[in-house]
């Protein structure tokens, strides 16, 4: 593998805890679909990862709930032909997943009011183009 899949700053996929499963990959290939294993599944065991700062750790948890089988975490790659490509394709999907799962909540909007002057203006406009369009109409050309 081309290796360390970073998921946040300096906190990247460890290796260790990863495990991998192959199996045969569904659709066209030929005689060559029935003899290779190309399909990879990736697991990582979020739940018990040292890797993880614990914040990090419960906020992904409760994010990717309905994805975790026993505090387990897969993803599945079989778009490529070869082993290699699912691999690091999987590696890839996991990390960008973590990332997206470990990000800190952004922070709530803050309400804002609109400033007088524009409400005025937009209203200046508004009754300038009503009377203009009632100009318009009730002339007898």
């Amino acid at each position: 593998m081309s290796g360390p899949y970073p998921i946040r700053g300096s906190v990247v996929l460890p290796e260790a805890e990863l495990v991998w499963r192959f199996s045969r990959s569904s659709g066209p290939g030929g005689q060559h679909v029935n003899t290779s294993d190309s399909r990879v599944e990736l697991s990582f065991d979020l739940a018990n990862t040292r890797a993880l700062p614990e914040v990090w750790k419960a906020r992904a948890l409760e994010r990717l709930g309905s994805r975790l089988v026993g505090g387990v975490v897969t993803v599945r790659a079989s778009e490529h032909r070869s082993q290699w490509r699912n691999r690091e394709t999987a590696a890839v999907r996991l990390a960008a997943l973590l990332a997206e799962a470990t990000a800190p909540p952004p922070k709530p909007r803050r309400a804002t009011k609109v400033p007088r002057g524009i409400n005025e203006r937009r209203l200046r406009e508004k009754k300038a183009r009503s009377d203009t369009k009632r100009g318009r109409a009730g002339r007898d050309w």
